[in-house]
């Protein structure tokens, strides 16, 4: 029988529904924002974090990845509402003293809800649990690293280890994670990318041989056509608002395409503006296509397939053919492809009505410099990689990568995720990287690949892991396949987390468990005395240094590059060539550290310095392509079509407004107009008639992948526009039906925005 705590327990806390907000941020945001920075601090400390965030001389936001001015910043507010909550949340005062843990056993934290978790605060100390005990106790540093050695010292094989990592980690301590990782003799180096924007990084990778985006911020100021498709910046990105608002009032067309409508690109209310302040909106979407869930590839090839049509009957007025010619290859074979298919059924495939292709097409036209952005709702989907690469063969045939004003823009969902794979945390690494760790530092770092997300958790569950080490991040409540992964991690021998506040992965641990407190981005962070600061990559591949402001919550917490340079030394005492002990000194020893190994980090120390910081390489924002051939490479892939059974609906995993990842900042959902709960499902109004329910019901949810039965019990219908056939509800809660062997082709990232569930009747009575 499965234990307690793994899921959110079923709890209603009082539905409440209104209309779905129609305009995004203005004076609500700023109320909602004081209003959590209240709630967790006095207004000094509060005042004081938020004036430093996101300034150039401050610490970087520690929620989302959109990039920060290069040039002037608000001195008052360079930050949004979900920004104050990330802030808020991090930078409470409520600690978690070892009386709270003696107070409260493990087991009694598992009926808790993610949400109640999380607001308990930050754990002031590290802690650990023994064997078959009940509760957490106290341990000393010292003692919670000799143990950590002591276990990895005792696998058969250091491929037996499982080191994960999350978005948070500065540039900094990925470098020394993944370096102490490789030294002791693994790639095991799993990190929310394999749950995020893998398949982003697979596609640019082939299609132009970088897998990061190619524009700047200042790229959306020139573009005429921004393309933003599966992705809520409203909420997940609020501060691309703000340039979405300037590139409109520049001339910009924006069309939106997402299963839902989402406020934030409706409209908005700018409140660092006079006009957002007295309520005059800006409109923001031009054209939106409300696509079936996956039917972005459809829709992408019917719009090719009409801008092909003008280019056969004007040639070389639409298509760049110059561009095409001398920077790509594949185009003769990508163009008999697409002649291939017809547009009544593919726009029929993709659920838009077919005058609004047409519409989006005319906008495209004789337009040159376009923008593609993309985040979650194309990349968490068996075709992820092939709809990525269908985008790219858009901007191609326009010549609209390379250039001011166009390019590709996948939105990262944590700040420093894209700068932890530049670090090389990932478990497929380069052979360059490799070999440039050997010649600084002479040992041979492993040559095969590692476990990513999905693999990791299928090799703990089977037994072949047996230690799980996380920095950063909450690993249950973000994978998927709730109930296997809770095996999996139960099977370790030993589980660590190092962490600021107590989450679930706490509660569901292995046969020990060690829970490692750590700064947070807003900490001031001392060593020797002299106050140290990191560094951060963006969505745009600027690395900047981030600065804490305010003092620790507690005197027992560590930064997380003292925290891997003191498990190092523990782990390999005198026999290891790497100066450990001297890098915790000061960080300028481990950035002139990486500026030998890291490709791009030249004069790191003095370019960091520079207010704003610095580019890194980018060749294909240079129009130049890193591919075996120098050239951006077309893509051929055929639409594929979710055939549903009788009863059958798909369902995609969403945010609430008042979330970042897996962090509950609160209960409502204020833009789609869902108060004081999360466990809802979102349905088509016909859907709710036809399947004989009513808007309100309690329903169970299953999915039956691999002949499994997963299932999500206690959630309400909550009557939405959506298309027929399609749901949406909020993760975690139903991570637990996103099957661990479903995964992306090429990218393995877990299809979490596509489901296949059958409702029905729920027993359980709100």
């Amino acid at each position: 029988m499965q234990e307690t705590g793994v899921e959110n327990p079923v709890r209603f806390t009082g539905i409440r529904l209104s209309k779905p907000a129609t305009v995004a941020a203005g004076i609500p945001a700023v109320i909602s924002s004081v209003k959590h920075i209240l709630a967790e601090m006095n207004a000094f400390r509060g005042m004081k974090a938020l004036l430093e965030l996101n300034q150039k001389d401050g610490f970087d936001c520690p929620g989302c990845a959109w990039p920060d001015p290069d040039d002037d910043r608000s001195p008052i507010g360079e930050y949004c509402e979900n920004g104050a909550k990330a802030v808020a949340e991090e930078a409470t005062t409520k600690r978690l003293l070892p009386d709270f843990f003696a107070a409260n056993s493990v087991a009694s934290l598992g009926l808790l809800t993610d949400y109640e978790i999380g607001k308990m605060g930050r754990i002031a100390q590290p802690m650990y649990l023994a064997p078959d005990a009940t509760h957490y106790t106290p341990v000393s540093w010292q003692d919670a690293f000799g143990k950590i050695a002591d276990h990895l010292h005792t696998l058969s094989s250091p491929h037996e280890a499982v080191f994960y990592t999350s978005g948070r980690t500065s540039n900094e301590a990925a470098f020394l994670y993944q370096l102490m990782v490789r030294e002791y003799g693994t790639n095991n180096l799993p990190d929310c990318s394999n749950m995020c924007h893998e398949s982003s990084g697979v596609a640019l990778g082939e299609a132009v041989g970088i897998g990061k985006g190619s524009v700047t911020l200042e790229d959306f100021y020139e573009a005429e056509v921004i393309m933003i498709l599966g992705q809520n910046p409203g909420t997940n990105h609020p501060r691309m608002l703000t340039a979405l608002q300037k590139a409109k009032a520049g001339g910009a067309t924006i069309i939106s395409v997402n299963p839902l409508p989402e406020t934030g690109l409706i409209s908005f209310l700018n409140p660092q503006t006079v006009k957002g302040m007295l309520q005059i909106k800006s409109d923001l979407t031009d054209i939106f296509l409300q696509v079936k869930i996956n039917g972005d590839m459809a829709l992408l090839k019917a719009v090719l397939l009409l801008l092909l049509e003008e280019e056969d009957k004007h040639p070389g007025t639409v298509f760049d053919q110059a561009f095409i010619g001398e920077k790509t290859s594949g185009y003769t074979d990508y163009i008999a492809h697409l002649r291939q298919h017809d547009f009544a059924r593919l726009a029929a495939a993709s659920g838009v009505a077919p005058e609004l292709i047409r519409k989006t097409a005319n906008a495209l036209l004789h337009k040159k410099k376009i923008i593609a952005c993309w985040a979650m709702g194309l990349t968490q989907h068996k075709n992820a990689v092939d709809t990525i690469r269908e985008i790219v063969n858009l901007l191609l045939l326009k010549g609209s990568i390379g250039k001011p004003g166009a390019g590709t823009c996948p939105v990262r969902g944590h700040s420093n995720v894209q700068g932890d794979r530049t670090m090389g945390i990932y478990e497929k690494p380069a052979a360059r990287l490799l070999n440039k760790i050997e010649a600084i530092y002479g040992f041979r770092p492993p040559q095969e690949h590692g476990y990513d997300v999905v693999a990791a958790i299928q090799a703990m569950h089977r037994g072949d892991a047996k230690v799980f080490i996380a920095m950063g991040g909450n690993f249950l409540s973000a994978t998927p396949d709730t109930l296997f992964t809770a095996q999996a991690l139960r099977n370790c021998r030993l589980t660590v987390h190092v962490s600021t506040k107590l989450n679930r992965s706490h509660i569901v641990h292995g046969r020990e468990a060690l829970i490692l407190p750590c700064l947070g981005r807003s900490d001031k962070d001392l060593q020797q005395g002299v106050t140290q600061f990191v560094t951060c990559e963006n969505s745009m591949g600027v690395v900047q240094m981030s600065k804490g402001n305010l003092d620790p919550v507690s005197p027992h917490l560590k930064s997380e590059p003292a925290i891997v340079c003191e498990l190092a030394q523990a782990l390999f005492g005198e026999q290891s060539r790497v100066p450990w002990k001297t890098y915790t000194q000061h960080y300028d020893l481990i950035r002139d550290a990486i500026e030998k190994v890291i490709p791009g980090f030249d004069q790191y120390n003095d370019r960091v310095r520079h207010p704003g910081g610095f580019y890194l390489p980018n060749c294909s924002r240079n129009g130049q392509f890193d591919t075996p051939d120098s050239k951006a490479g077309f893509n051929i892939a055929p639409v594929t079509e979710t055939l549903l059974q009788p009863g059958e609906y798909m369902m995609m995993t969403i945010r609430s407004h008042d979330q970042f990842n897996t962090t509950i900042y609160g209960l409502d959902d204020r833009y789609r107009g869902v108060h004081h709960e999360r466990r809802v499902i979102f349905m088509n109004a016909g859907d709710i008639a036809t399947a004989g329910f009513r808007p309100g019901d309690i329903v169970d949810l299953y999915n039956y992948h691999g002949s499994t039965e997963r299932v999500a019990k206690g959630f309400i219908i909550v009557s939405y526009n959506i298309p027929e056939n399609c749901t949406a509800t909020y993760f975690p809660e139903t991570n637990v039906l996103v099957p661990v062997n479903s995964v992306a082709d090429k990218s393995n990232t877990p299809t979490s925005k596509l489901v296949i569930i059958r409702i029905k009747p729920s027993d359980i009575k709100k």
